[in-house]
């Protein structure tokens, strides 16, 4: 088992930053993933960023340039730097961990329970 504990959402005003933080325990097997998902009110939960523990990257094409994802591999512990935030990307962001489960080769994720990002002025 793998559990997720989010930080660093909050209230900005639109054009600001604010940094998520997402720590990660348990059963974590080396070769694993790490990434966040926002979910907006009435819409379904869409990948904003992730990174591998190698520090291959991918972002949603929105968010390009002005998120960054980043990873502490001794600490289990990935954030995201938003700056320059719209309305848009309002909504609870969920940390997320791809890994494989011991001794069966398969991998599965685990979620955190999310951080509400909320840009308004």
């Amino acid at each position: 088992q793998v559990q997720l504990v989010e930080s660093g959402g909050g209230l900005v005003q639109p054009g600001g930053s604010l940094r998520l933080s997402c720590a990660a325990s348990g059963s974590i097997h080396p070769d694993n993933a790490m990434g966040w998902y926002r979910e907006a009110p009435g819409k379904q939960r869409d990948l904003v960023a992730t990174i591998t523990d190698g520090g291959s990257v991918r972002y949603a094409d929105s968010v390009k340039g002005r998120f960054t994802i980043s990873r502490d591999n001794a600490q289990n512990t990935v954030y995201l730097e938003m700056n320059s935030l719209e309305s848009e990307d309002a909504g609870i962001y969920y940390c997320t961990i791809n890994v494989y489960i011991a001794g069966t080769g398969l991998r599965t994720n685990y979620w955190g329970q999310g951080t509400q990002v909320t840009v308004s002025s």
